[in-house]
């Protein structure tokens, strides 16, 4: 009985499959599939045409193109003051007064600063009074001298004639020289009296801390009321530069140094106006490295990197330049203008005779090699002396057919 029922079941089946298709319109039917092929067909079309494509390869280019161009040492300055001092005291003693403010400009000999003065004139007075002591005692012993010496005289006169006895005689030569003695002593000490008196002067004038130049006070270092000590070193009272006149020191790796020397022609810009170029010329480079100074004696070399001063002056007029600025500096090694370049990409191995092949993509992506001979070359662009001209493209990077 399952086996009949089971049989019977699939051919429900069948009769219902049978009545759909022939409720179906075939001409329907037909026009779907021819659809379904055709939009197949395009599909695999593009899939050729894309795989045809990629097998074309892709260059990337650029134009040799009229520019100016140049080769220039790259280093990082500092601006300082043509000239620049500190401002010290001679003298100890409290600082009394400050004339001048950051800023204000002065001249050669302007009252900066004043140390108290009293202990300084009450040494000139002690200086005077003991030159005029000593003087008085030289005087007196200038007149003893010179009794001393009649004395001497006439016994020795006397002594010729066996008038005078013999210690009678040495004792008046023993009181002359003595007294002649005397007498040298306290004129040297006179003369070193009036030394000290001169030395005294000139510490008194140390009190007035004076401009040594014309410039701008840049900065005031000890304050009203403070004492300065000034016995081993000269304690800093204030700071002061030239600023009409600006010096620029860029540190030059050891790389570059050699390439540079005095007379080259230098430009830079400051980071507050990269706009504004300011031009001048190198004016020298120092002999030794930046860190020697601060080596211990026997000392060896670091591990750090090595650079070098190189500095230059350049006018500044309207003060817009500052000290400590910094300075983008650029030491220029070589330059061209209006001549053709290309980007150093688009160069090839260099050829044993000097030139560089370059590949030229023509009309249809084709390209054809040519071999130039070039000149400036700052590792950006190349100058092309020949073997191209301007508005040919040149191969600087692309992939190979795949």
């Amino acid at each position: 009985m399952r086996g009949l029922h089971a049989y019977h079941e699939k051919g429900l089946v069948v009769r219902r499959i049978w009545r759909f298709l022939r409720g179906l319109n075939y001409r329907k039917i037909i026009l779907r599939m021819i659809f379904i092929d055709l939009l197949v067909s395009l599909a695999g079309y593009a899939l050729y045409k894309g795989a045809t494509q990629d097998e074309a390869p892709h260059y990337l280019t650029a134009s040799a193109e009229i520019t100016h161009i140049e080769n220039a040492v790259q280093a990082e300055g500092v601006l300082q003051g043509q000239q620049q001092v500190d401002v010290g005291s001679q003298v100890s003693g409290q600082l009394q007064s400050l004339k001048v403010a950051p800023g204000d400009n002065v001249q050669k000999g302007q009252l900066l600063a004043q140390i108290d003065p009293l202990p300084a004139s009450n040494a000139l007075r002690q200086a005077i009074v003991n030159s005029e002591r000593l003087t008085a005692d030289r005087d007196a012993a200038a007149h003893q001298s010179h009794l001393a010496r009649l004395t001497y005289q006439r016994y020795e006169e006397l002594g010729a004639d066996a008038a005078v006895s013999r210690e009678d005689f040495d004792k008046a030569r023993f009181d002359h020289e003595e007294k002649s003695a005397t007498l040298a002593s306290l004129q040297a000490q006179v003369r070193t009296a009036r030394i000290n008196i001169e030395t005294a002067r000139i510490n008194l004038g140390y009190t007035r801390i004076l401009a040594p130049m014309d410039g701008k006070i840049l900065a005031i270092v000890t304050q009203e009321g403070q004492t300065v000590i000034a016995e081993q070193l000269a304690p800093v009272i204030l700071k002061m530069a030239r600023l009409d006149t600006m010096t620029i020191k860029a540190r030059v790796s050891e790389a570059d140094v050699v390439k540079i020397k005095a007379g080259m022609p230098v430009y830079f810009t400051i980071l507050g106006d990269r706009d504004k170029r300011y031009n001048a010329t190198l004016r020298g480079i120092e002999p030794a490295s930046t860190s020697f100074a601060s080596q211990s004696s026997g000392a060896g070399r670091s591990d750090s990197a090595v650079f070098y001063n190189a500095f230059f002056d350049v006018p500044n007029p309207d003060g817009r330049l500052r000290i400590n600025m910094t300075a983008q500096v650029r030491v220029v090694l070589e330059v061209s203008e209006g001549v053709l370049t290309i980007p150093v990409a688009a160069l090839g191995e260099q050829n044993p005779d000097g030139t560089y092949p370059v590949r030229i993509l023509e009309e249809q992506d084709q390209v054809r090699t040519e071999n130039i001979r070039t000149g400036i070359n700052n590792k950006v662009r190349v100058q092309v002396l020949s073997g191209l001209k301007a508005g040919d493209k040149v191969v600087i990077g692309g992939e190979a057919p795949k």
